[in-house]
Parts: C-alpha cells; sequence; structure tokens
C-alpha cells in the first residue's frame, strides 16, 4: 500500500506538470487554428500511456536507478574496497586510489548513451538525410566515447576536488577551435549531440554516481560537487563528434593522395 500511495502521488505530480503542455497544444488547435482534433479518442489514449509511462519512469528512477547509483559509488569509495585506512582525511585524498570509480564511470556513459533514445532517433535521421555519408553507428558510438572520457573526467573532478569550472571553459575553448576546423556539414549535429545524451537514460544514473561519490569521499560537498556530470555529458560529445569528422576527413584526405602517387 505504501508503494501504491507513493505512485499515486507521482501520477498526480506529473499530472500537473504535464498540464500546461496539453492546455498549450489543444489551445492553438482550437483557438488559435479553430480546427477540432482528428481522433480524439486516440490522443487522449495516448496522452493517458504518457502520464503513466511518466509516473513509472519517475517512480523507477526513485526506486532502483538512484539507490543503485549511490550504492555503486559508496562500495567502490569504501576504505576496504580501495584499501586505504578509514581514517584517511579529505586533505590525504590520492585520486590514483579510485582507478575503479573512473572506470566504472567510463563504462557507464558508455553504455547508457549507446541505449539513449534520442540519441538512436537523431542518428537515424542523420544518416538519412546525409544520403549514408553519416553511419549511424559511427555517430552513436562517437557520442557514446564522448560521454564515457566527459564523466569519467566529471568523476576525477569530484574525487581532487578541483572547480568545475576550469573544466568546462577549457573544454568550450577546444570546441571553438574544432569549429573553425571542423567539416561545416557535421557542426549542428556535433553541437545537437551534446544535447540529446542528457536524457532518459543518461541523466538519472550519471546524477546518482554523482551524488553518490560526492557523498562518500571525505571532503567533499553533494550540493557543491555532486552536481556537474551532466555537464561533462553534453560538452564532450561535441569535442567527440568533430573529432571523428576531422579524422575521418584527414584520412581521406591521406587515401586519395596515397592513390594519386599510385
Amino acid at each position: 500500500m505504501e508503494w501504491l500511495t507513493l505512485f499515486l502521488k507521482t501520477l498526480l505530480a506529473t499530472v500537473v506538470d504535464v498540464l500546461p503542455i496539453a492546455a498549450i497544444l489543444f489551445g492553438f488547435q482550437l483557438f488559435v487554428l479553430r480546427k477540432s482534433i482528428r481522433n480524439l479518442k486516440q490522443v487522449l489514449t495516448g496522452f493517458a500511456l504518457v502520464l503513466l509511462g511518466l509516473a513509472f519512469f519517475l517512480e523507477g528512477l526513485e526506486q532502483a536507478l538512484f539507490p543503485l547509483g549511490k550504492l555503486m559509488a559508496a562500495q567502490l569509495t569504501a576504505p576496504e574496497f580501495l584499501g586505504i585506512s578509514e581514517s584517511i582525511g579529505s586533505s590525504d585524498n590520492n585520486w590514483t586510489h579510485y582507478f575503479w570509480v573512473y572506470l566504472f564511470a567510463f563504462a557507464i556513459g558508455l553504455s547508457t548513451t549507446i541505449a539513449e533514445p534520442s540519441l538512436i532517433a537523431v542518428a537515424i535521421k542523420a544518416n538519412q538525410v546525409s544520403g549514408g555519408a553519416v553511419g549511424t553507428w559511427g555517430l552513436r558510438i562517437a557520442v557514446a566515447l564522448g560521454v564515457a572520457i566527459g564523466i569519467s573526467l566529471g568523476a576525477y573532478r569530484i574525487v581532487s576536488g578541483t572547480p568545475l569550472h576550469y573544466y568546462i571553459i577549457s573544454g568550450y575553448i577546444i570546441v571553438l577551435i574544432q569549429t573553425v576546423f571542423c567539416p561545416k556539414a557535421i557542426i549542428a549535429l556535433a553541437y545537437d549531440s551534446g544535447g540529446v545524451t542528457t536524457s532518459t537514460v543518461t541523466v538519472p544514473l550519471v546524477a546518482a554516481l554523482g551524488l553518490g561519490l560526492s557523498s562518500t569521499i571525505p571532503g567533499r560537498n553533494p550540493l557543491l560537487d555532486g552536481f556537474g556530470l551532466i555537464a561533462f555529458a553534453s560538452l564532450f560529445p561535441i569535442m567527440s563528434v568533430m573529432g571523428y569528422a576531422q579524422l575521418s576527413e584527414w584520412l581521406n584526405r591521406r587515401a586519395k593522395v596515397t592513390l594519386a602517387r599510385e
């Protein structure tokens, strides 16, 4: 019964959140376009399923993904697992002790991004409009590698306690430089790839990992240090996709030069 009560509260909150969206859509259709809604029964059924799906998803996050992420972070940073003294102070933290944390962050970033529905949709559309020039799996793997590297670096930032803005400013400087030299056809797609990664699958686990690490590592504050991993997950795919395009362009030029010499 307790679970049912919590679910009903989540469902009610979801209804309240979705109502403005429904009001805008129906309002424009009825009062601006002044046309009746086709297949009204189907549309209402779809809205009901969306509400139920969102409620189940949010409840699943609270019951499974968030606790699991925090549990993994706690276990990977436990002194007995790391082989360090329990009395270690924040000033004695050695980032090299947390190798498994970085590896876990990399694996989580890679696997969740590969499975991200929004990225799959963008990759399929990019493949279609480019006539196959942009490979579906090539784009997904490039984005996933960017997210994985970004989250690993973000985990290192939490462990070391270095300021977030150092990484973000440096990252965007690199992005700006890449934008100048990157093939123009890939720039917009690269910037979009940074946004689609922060969606339903990646965000919950990444947020849980960040909060779990900052809660268990001595000297870290969950509010100050626990957030920011999602920014890494948005920034580094831009770099990886443009880097993938630049590498492909360089390999193509090299292949043409080789053929010309032969």
